[in-house]
């Protein structure tokens, strides 16, 4: 599998926000956000192939129980179902990341899904080939119901605005099978004020509609930068 990156940190993002984690993170994505914050794992993926064994010797070495495989877009790689049998052998707690566009039978403890909303599309002008197929392809209804069927797990919209909001919500009316409990709304940004500013109406949009609010912990912890 090609590697991006292997550290150790506290989650920042939903259930698990603050667990002690070894981060995996797979280089490569089918989609391509606007406002991608690894743009290293997808716009300009870059890292080196690793194997099973050398990934699973690295997440022993860094010693957290939690393990989380994340992107780009982890479903991408077929090795990864192999190397979640592995790491759940070792008994670790693993959650994998994913936009929910592609399946692959993995095992996790874990599914953490994000489906891309329209404020996620490419700037046509700049990216015209990386907009039409971002937008034809960042939503797959199929492998949604799949995977919220199989596997324990969480759905979280990166929101900029009200009209992101409407969206999360027409897009959870398609799946009456997801339990809104486990259904949150994240603000989009990297800068701790914006996120701030974001997170403050919106927490109060989550309350009014009984969604969960996830902060970007991680930011206001350590920044925007990598490793972390």
């Amino acid at each position: 599998m090609r590697i991006a990156e292997i550290f150790r940190s506290l989650q920042g993002e939903g259930r698990l926000t603050g667990a002690d984690s070894v981060f995996v993170r797979t280089s490569g994505c089918n989609l391509r956000c606007r406002y991608c914050d690894t743009p290293y794992a997808s716009w300009y993926p870059e890292g080196e192939d690793l194997s099973i064994e050398e990934i699973v010797a690295c997440v022993k070495r860094l010693g957290a129980q939690y393990v989380v495989i994340t992107g780009g877009e982890p479903m991408l790689f077929a090795e990864v179902v192999p190397l979640t049998q592995r790491l759940k052998a070792l008994g670790r707690h693993v959650t994998i990341e994913t936009a929910g566009t592609l399946y692959l039978p993995v095992e996790c403890d874990l599914l953490s899904i994000s489906p891309k909303l329209s404020n996620s599309d490419p700037d046509p002008a700049a990216h015209p080939r990386w907009a039409q197929r971002h937008r034809a392809t960042r939503q797959a209804a199929q492998v949604i119901g799949e995977l919220v069927r199989r596997y324990d797990y969480q759905v979280k919209f990166v929101v900029q605005t009200i009209d992101d909001c409407l969206e999360a919500e027409a897009f959870l009316a398609q799946f009456p099978q997801i339990d809104r409990n486990r259904a949150m709304l994240m603000p989009e940004g990297t800068d701790p004020a914006e996120l701030a500013e974001r997170g403050h109406w919106l927490q109060e949009y989550c309350r009014q509609h009984n969604l969960g609010f996830c902060p970007r912990k991680h930011i206001e912890w350590f920044g925007a930068r990598r490793g972390v």
